[in-house]
């Protein structure tokens, strides 16, 4: 990974004078007006796509277009909207992904190829953090990072790692692992792809959510079918069977110590997100959707989760969709197939989400969730590498989108980062990773 060449106390833009906050300087674009690419990246511009907005499979050539990761260009600089700014926070962090900010306001970061979980601490409103340390390391790919119980006074760390969950013993303030790590949820199924696993806990702490992402693009090579009534008792309804698949695109729910596994949602190809909604305690998940249907088919999404849903994967897509890789497959499951709340652009790549805390952005944005797009390669012109803003309204998604944080292309083939993950830390200010060049970002809001 090459880290970002520039001093980390400098700015990198203010926002745009000429784009108003509210939604109205330009019409939302609805229908196949709000698909596009980087070239239309907007702080600003909104969209919202419908299940009546969708291509046909294969409408276009499915086209395998990797991004290359480079420096900053000398010209770039990242786009937000009036009255904000984002700068570096920190740097030379490769492979930096999940962040979760702990009850007293620490910054936990899990560098997953490092094998590492680090803690930042960095009184409010502070540029950069004034000390970082390393909590645990030697772990396979850790993720996901929660803390237990939720409330003030945590336990635990639980930190996902791609083959299982662990925790370590925790403190508050405590800037290293005092204790080796406990095994809780032992044998996450692995391989195939869709290595993340994110964790998270319900507000009562009885609940431990963990979502494990599928074992390939579309399940094309099952087993022979099982008996599905024994089947779905056990893994739920949809859920799909075989060595490479099972217990995977799931999002499964376990009592703290790892028991009483089950299936909390299934037909979720790669949850890579988890996030538990402020004040409902409502699942909400980030979601790669499959490759290879064309590039506008089908949209990736973030959606909350219903206990007992499933999603469509792999047999439907984005309600009663039949995916075309399985003609007349499952039509047992027509009228079952729960609908996502909100729509992306297909192949953007959600990753992190998070809801915004209300202590610093715009009071109509209290209670939005933001999202990270870590950008495209099975589409024939780069969507994604930006942060999102999703409006919600009495607690609930609208289904539109707007870009938020934009500017990471560098022409067809470059970009300069690639968002992985959002937080909010205890002052109100948006922290966001960049895995393509190891920095978090910071994002604060002075108004107009």
């Amino acid at each position: 990974m090459t880290s970002i060449r520039w001093p980390l106390t400098a700015l990198v833009l203010v926002g745009l004078g000429s784009l108003a906050l509210a939604q109205n300087a330009a019409p939302v674009r609805t229908g196949r007006a709000a698909y596009g690419d980087w070239h239309s990246d907007t702080p600003g511009v909104t969209r919202k796509i419908t299940a009546a907005d969708l291509a046909t499979p294969r409408e276009t050539p499915s086209t395998a277009n990797r991004s290359k990761v480079v420096p900053k260009p000398a010209d770039a600089a990242l786009k937000v909207p009036e009255g904000f700014a984002v700068e570096p926070f920190a740097g030379n962090l490769p492979g930096v992904r999940v962040i979760r900010i702990a009850p007293n306001g620490d910054i936990f970061l899990a560098q997953s190829g490092a094998g590492r979980i680090l803690v930042m601490r960095a009184p409010d409103g502070a540029a950069k953090p004034a000390q970082t340390e390393v909590f645990a390391e030697g772990l396979k790919q850790p993720f996901g990072i929660a803390f237990y119980p939720p409330g003030p006074n945590p336990q635990y760390v639980y930190v996902g790692e791609t083959n299982q969950v662990v925790r370590f013993p925790y403190k508050s303030g405590e800037l290293k692992a005092t204790g080796k790590a406990e095994l809780i949820v032992p044998n996450i199924p692995v391989g195939g792809g869709h290595w993340t696993r994110d964790v998270a806990f319900s507000p009562d702490g009885a609940t431990l959510y963990v979502s494990i992402g599928s074992g390939s693009n579309v399940a094309e090579d099952l087993p022979p079918t099982p008996d599905l009534a024994a089947w779905q008792e056990e893994h739920g309804l949809g859920s799909v069977w075989g060595p490479r698949e099972e217990w995977r695109a799931n999002v499964l729910a376990f009592s703290p110590d790892g028991k009483n596994r089950r299936p909390y949602a299934t037909g979720i190809r790669n949850c890579s997100g988890l996030a538990v909604q402020p004040g409902t305690g409502t699942v909400f998940c980030a979601t790669n959707e499959r490759d290879a249907l064309g590039d506008n088919l089908p949209p990736d999404y973030v959606t909350s989760v219903k206990e007992n849903g499933f999603y469509g994967w792999p047999w439907y897509y984005i309600g009663e969709n039949q995916d075309p890789r399985h003609p007349n497959g499952r039509p047992d499951l027509k009228g079952h197939i729960t609908v996502p709340d909100v729509l992306l652009q297909p192949h953007s790549a959600p990753l992190g989400l998070a809801f915004n805390t209300g202590k610093m952005f715009p009071t109509a944005w209290e209670g939005d969730a933001f999202v990270a797009l870590h950008g495209s390669w099975n589409r024939s012109l780069h969507t994604g590498y930006k942060i999102v803003r999703l409006p919600f309204k009495d607690g609930k998604a609208t289904g539109e989108y707007q870009d938020f944080v934009v500017g990471f292309t560098a022409g067809e083939e470059n970009v300069w980062g690639r968002p992985v993950d959002v937080a909010f830390a205890h002052d109100g200010a948006m922290l966001f990773s960049d895995d393509g060049n190891g920095v978090v970002y910071r994002v604060t809001y002075k108004g107009k």
